[in-house]
């Protein structure tokens, strides 16, 4: 529905990327991937209107509505409920409902539509503009870090909100699952060149790693070959036999377009300083209650017992500004419970990762000073070791903190925390500002960490992976849970989407009017049995996607693996074409559930 050609960018005398050529089908929904820096902000806003490029097109369909989430904040209304609805057309002014559904999925409640705008935080804010992005009801959605500042149960409604989008979307954001889960295509930028293929972010970085390999081998068989030519006229250039051979091979050298080595790209890489400890528990958790004011009925939470050891991930899961991080601060002791004690054994060192300890920083200390200063027995050596771990390698570690990005911040604190010995570790939102790649390097340096974690994160890929215990802030209260977040899914759930649910159930089960003539059963029950048999279609669906999606993940593994170890590049060739072929086969059957989707709502809306 859109196409991009031969499109470029360039600052100053850097080129941010070239002859960038793709379009937008229908119902493509396109996650775009690349390193933080490689332009993936930039070229969102190139296709919005909003910046220049230097060379190439855009072409669209007349009429075709674009919807760009704007990261400025800029309100005109008095009500949260007035600035949302104006952006609807001139026939929808008074269908408040519609901004009202997409609000409450987004965390906002029914107090909050009569409250001013500028009352809300910065991240509510963005939600605010996240909201109006998806009431101007656009054709093409371009969602730039749309996850950002997102609770975990609006990143739920959000992914159900995309699934169900009737028009096409480029997406934005570094949490890899969320991707995955919503998208049709992957796009990236990696190098200055974008390439799109239809699947997942595995598949793309896959075929990433088949190109550079093919890249390279390319490479090193032309520089052989100029070799074995160079010898050839080094040796019998001189003799006149020879001589016009040696010419001939010699403009074959000056002709010959030789391939440029591949520079590796700088990556977060580092691991968690440990301090021994001989402990079977590292902190004891008693009864810990907290209130601002004092006052019981005022708590975030109350009555929480639980202890951490070495093995330990603990994940406090739930909505924003129920208390997450004061509970984390809590257990750091930076914070005194209102009731309850938090005990550590005496061997405890804590390493405490917040982003809004960024303020901690002292703007005049290079990258390199900050680190250094956070362990004065470190060597010089070792502090830029981790200056060089956080992507702060040779003079970007002399950088002033006064002049780095909110990201490379929270990277130097990262650091700070790396260079600070540590068996506990409490982690705040330690992924944000943080790309793919380094979310991937950070979940599994947590994972092999031999002590204990506390973590807030809103990442499910993450909480997956890592957690064996949570504190789910829901319900109006704090819960301990022992066991994994999908085990909480299944036997508890989150109370906003229960409830939905049930809401969503009751509305099928409409009772006949007292006044209602005795045949008016009969049509009822037909929807009814209509309904079920609908359901159950659909539910069939739903598990032959998740068969197909397990057997997916296989065969992408099976790619990887036959990648790293070289395998017969035909093979490779084989296994993506079945590999493709699945795909088509998922996405028929989500076209399938769709439509199925579409046929229990209308039902439901007769009946």
């Amino acid at each position: 529905m859109i196409q991009v050609s031969n499109l470029s960018k360039s600052y100053t005398a850097a080129s941010l990327f070239e002859d960038v050529t793709f379009s937008v089908g229908k119902n493509e929904i396109i996650g775009l991937v690349g390193r933080n820096g490689s332009g993936k902000s930039t070229l969102l806003k190139i296709i919005s209107g909003l910046e220049n490029y230097d060379e190439g097109g855009i072409s669209a369909p007349k009429g075709y509505k674009l919807g760009y989430l704007d990261q400025h904040i800029h309100f005109t209304r008095s009500t949260l409920l007035e600035e949302c609805c104006q952006v609807l057309g001139a026939e929808e002014q008074y269908d408040h409902y519609k901004a009202e559904k997409i609000l409450f999925g987004l965390g906002f409640t029914e107090n909050d539509l009569h409250r001013p705008p500028s009352e809300f935080s910065g991240g509510f804010q963005l939600r605010i503009n996240l909201t109006k992005t998806l009431l101007e009801g656009p054709d093409l959605l371009l969602l730039d870090e749309p996850t950002n500042y997102l609770d975990i149960l609006s990143l739920r409604w959000l992914r159900r909100f995309l699934k169900s989008f009737r028009g096409e979307a480029i997406l934005i954001t570094h949490d890899r699952e969320f991707m995955d889960s919503v998208t049709t295509h992957t796009m990236g930028i990696h190098r200055g060149r974008v390439s799109k293929i239809k699947g997942p972010t595995e598949k793309y970085y896959a075929q990433i790693m088949l190109d550079e390999e093919i890249h390279e081998k390319t490479r090193q068989n032309q520089e052989k070959k100029i070799k074995d030519l160079r010898k050839f006229v080094d040796r019998f250039g001189a003799k006149a036999s020879k001589a016009a051979q040696a010419q001939s091979k010699l403009r074959q050298i000056e002709k010959m377009e030789v391939l440029a080595e591949i520079r590796p790209e700088y990556q977060l890489g580092f691991r968690f300083n440990y301090k021994p400890i001989p402990a079977k528990v590292c902190m004891q958790a008693e009864g810990l209650a907290f209130s601002y004011t004092g006052d019981p009925k005022d708590n975030l939470f109350e009555n929480l017992s639980f202890q951490i050891k070495p093995e330990d991930r603990l994940a406090v899961i739930g909505k924003n500004g129920k208390g997450k991080t004061t509970l984390l601060n809590v257990l750091a002791q930076t914070t005194r419970p209102t009731a309850g004690s938090v005990n550590f054994h005496p061997g405890v060192s804590v390493g405490y990762y917040q982003q809004t300890n960024r303020k901690d920083l002292n703007p005049n200390n290079t990258v390199a000073d900050e680190i250094a200063e956070a362990n004065p027995h470190l060597s010089p050596s070792q502090s830029r070791a981790i200056c060089g771990a956080m992507m702060f390698s040779g003079d970007m570690a002399k950088k002033k903190i006064s002049v780095l990005s909110g990201g490379e911040q929270s990277r130097v604190l990262l650091g700070k925390i790396l260079a600070h010995p540590a068996n506990l570790l409490f982690l705040d939102e330690p992924t944000n500002h943080l790309d793919m790649d380094s979310i991937e390097v950070m979940t599994q340096e947590i994972k092999k960490f031999p002590g204990g974690v506390v973590i807030v994160t809103h990442n499910e890929e993450m909480l997956r992976v890592l957690a064996n215990k949570l504190v789910i802030f829901h319900e109006k209260k704090a819960q301990f849970f022992p066991g994994t977040y999908d085990e909480f899914l299944e036997t508890i759930g989150w109370e906003e989407e229960s409830s939905t649910e049930k809401a969503n159930e009751k509305s099928k089960e409409k009772p006949l009017n007292k006044h209602s003539k005795p045949q008016d059963a009969g049509p009822a029950k037909k929807q009814t049995r209509g309904l079920k048999s609908l359901k159950k279609d659909y539910e069939n669906m739903e598990s032959e996607i998740i068969k197909l999606e397990d057997d997916l993940k296989n065969k992408n593994e099976e790619v990887l693996k036959m990648v790293r170890e070289k395998d017969d590049a035909s093979q490779i060739q084989e296994l993506y074409k079945t590999i493709g072929e699945m795909q088509s086969r998922i996405d028929d059957c989500y076209l399938k559930m769709e439509a199925l989707f579409r046929q229990m709502d209308s039902l439901r809306v007769t009946a």
